[in-house]
Parts: C-alpha cells; structure tokens; sequence
C-alpha cells in the first residue's frame, strides 16, 4: 500500500518525466529550483494535470494511467495545501473546512460537525466564524491544512507551505506543521525549496532538475555525496546540532551558538553560508556569536567565493570576491566568524 507516481507530461518548456514512491506514514521532500517540474508533479498527482504518459496509483488503484483511466480530482483520496492556501474570503472559517466535504455530497450538518472537530484539533475552533482575512499566516495555513485533512485523506500534498509566510513566524509555524502531520498515518509529498523544511519535516528527499530526479534518499545521504552543483549549493548551509537551555546552543563538541528566540531542547540551528562575516580580528559589531577559525579551502563561484572554516565550530561562509580580495585571505590563515542571533533559524529534532 503506497503511492507511485510514475508522472511524464509536457508543459510549455517543461519535459517532466520523474518517478516517486511514498510508503504509508512517510513524508517525502520534493527539492528543485524554480522551474524543475515539482508543482507540477504534485499536480498532476492531485489530478489537476493530466499525464502524457505514466501512472499514478494510491494503494493498489490507478488514477491516471494517461490513457484510458483518469478520476477527477474531488474522486480522488487526496488533500491539498496549497501555497497560497486559497482559502475562500466570502466564505467563514468553518465553511472553508467543511467545503471540501461538502464538494463531495456530505449532507451540511454533518460537514460543519467534522469542520468542528478538525478546527478543534488545529487549535481554531475560536476562529469558526470569522473571514480568512481575520487570520495570521501561521494560522491561515492550519485552517488550510485542516480542510485537506478533513475528507481523510490517504494522500496529503503539500505545497511549498511555509513559502508565504515572513521569516519571524517560520520557525514557530515549521513545529507546528510538524506536530499535526505527526497524526497523519497516509502517504506525505512536500514540495519545498528550503533544506530547512526537508530537515524538520522529511523521511526522504527526491531531488528533481530539468524535470528528472537527479538524487534521492535521507537528507543525510544526499548532503554526503551531492550529484550535482544545485544539490551541493542546496545542501551548502551548516546544520549545527545541539540542545538548547535559555536561547544558546550548546554542541557535543562544546561550542555556543546564540539564538533568537529558540525553543528548549534537542534542535539543529541553520547558519546560512551568506550570514557569516569574516574579519581578520574579533570583530566590534552587534553579533552575539564569534567563533575563531582556521581557513581550510577556497571555493570561487563567480562573483562569489565560498571559505571553508576549521575550529570550534566548523562553518562555511560565502563572501564577494571583493572581500576575499581585501582580507587576502589563503588556506592556513587564522580569522574570525560573526553570525548574528537573528540570522540563524532552528529546527527541533
């Protein structure tokens, strides 16, 4: 019992021809640059793109064989989130959960007592009466994850569903979405640009460019032996581990990181190559986190140079050729790396 998409189609500029397998109770990260074919694959999983050629198929049964079988889409075992969450605003909260139900002829009175109990469950049910427009980002998405749960869904999609919210609230709503996806025991396809996302939500990641999967398999994995410059650029960010107690990271290796705002407990903190500033001396600026280092290697990628750093806490920095050229900077030499508190996300693990 599972869901196979074997999805070949073409679209404008687009030859997607890509297979995906999620197993029962799993979440599979689809990651790509923009353009690659991961919408559309979700797409056409959901039955809003017919194929040209292949199967999609959920727990035994074809869906679209792009040939003689195709179910519409409100037939199919499938819920939604989409990136914009397209919550109805002429329609209440509690009439945006019950709609998918609705479309698929349960009687009103028993729609709105299920819309209930799923706003119940995502912490909403204050909000049953109130427009979309009345919500938050974080809150919005819950609603919209509510109504894709609602019908009982074997499969749930989700599409790129942190991308529309600010950097502030990202984190917060990042656990949350982990908590409620914990109580969904179906098969999990997320579409996302951010390793961050595949990290805190994913069991696996299947990594698609030019419309072909180039690599798949834990996150782990793939950050090991990356196949290609996307995939190496993508998982280029530095993943600390640690516990957290009163907002500082603590490392097995013993080093400190400080951080805005982190939940207690087991996290990985997410340093971005393009927040560390170097200097030659211990810098006088605001960052609350400097670590000594040791240049280990140079990598120049146009304009841009990525420095590889050895010490207490190993990191990757990017800076401008620019700034290369002004420190001087040669595998050997000792520097200085500042990150600031509020450029660093965390993950709980």
């Amino acid at each position: 019992m599972s869901l196979r998409a074997v999805v070949a189609l073409q679209l404008g500029t687009l030859d997607l021809d890509v297979e995906v397998e999620v197993r029962p109770g799993e979440l599979v990260a689809v990651l790509g640059p923009n353009g690659a074919g991961k919408s559309t694959l979700l797409r056409a999983v959901a039955g809003l793109q017919p194929l040209d050629r292949g199967v999609v198929e959920i727990d035994g049964r074809v869906v679209d064989d792009g040939d003689e079988v195709f179910v519409e889409p409100e037939h199919r075992p499938i819920g939604v989130v989409f990136q914009q969450y397209l919550l109805f605003e002429h329609m209440s909260v509690l009439e945006n959960v019950a709609f998918g139900l609705r479309a698929r002829g349960v009687r009103a009175a028993e729609a709105r007592t299920r819309a209930h109990d799923w706003l119940a469950r995502v912490g909403l049910d204050e909000y049953a009466g109130s427009r979309p427009r009345a919500l938050s980002g974080g809150q919005a998405q819950r609603v919209a994850l509510a109504r894709a749960l609602a019908t009982d869904p074997r499969v749930l999609l989700l599409d790129e569903p942190l991308a529309a919210l600010d950097v502030g609230t990202r984190a917060a709503v990042r656990r949350d979405l982990r908590q409620h996806l914990a109580s969904f025991e179906g098969m999990r396809l997320l579409v996302t640009h951010d390793p961050v996302d595949a990290h805190a939500l994913a069991d696996r990641v299947v990594i698609v460019e030019d419309g072909r999967v180039v690599q798949a398999g834990t996150l782990a994995e793939v950050t090991a032996r990356p196949r290609s410059r996307y995939v190496a650029d993508l998982v280029g960010v530095n993943l600390v581990r640690g516990a957290v107690t009163d907002g500082v990271l603590r490392t097995a290796a013993g080093a400190h990181v400080v951080i805005a705002d982190a939940p207690a407990g087991d996290c990985v903190a997410v340093i971005r190559p393009h927040s560390v500033l170097l200097t030659r001396e211990a810098p006088a600026s605001s960052a609350r986190n400097v670590w000594p280092g040791v240049v280990v290697d140079l990598d120049r990628r146009g304009d841009r140079v990525r420095v590889d750093l050895d010490g207490p806490l190993p990191l990757t920095a990017e800076i401008t050729v620019a700034a290369l050229d002004e420190l001087d900077l040669r595998p050997g030499d000792a520097v200085h790396a500042a990150v600031k508190a509020t450029d660093i996300e965390v993950a709980p693990t």
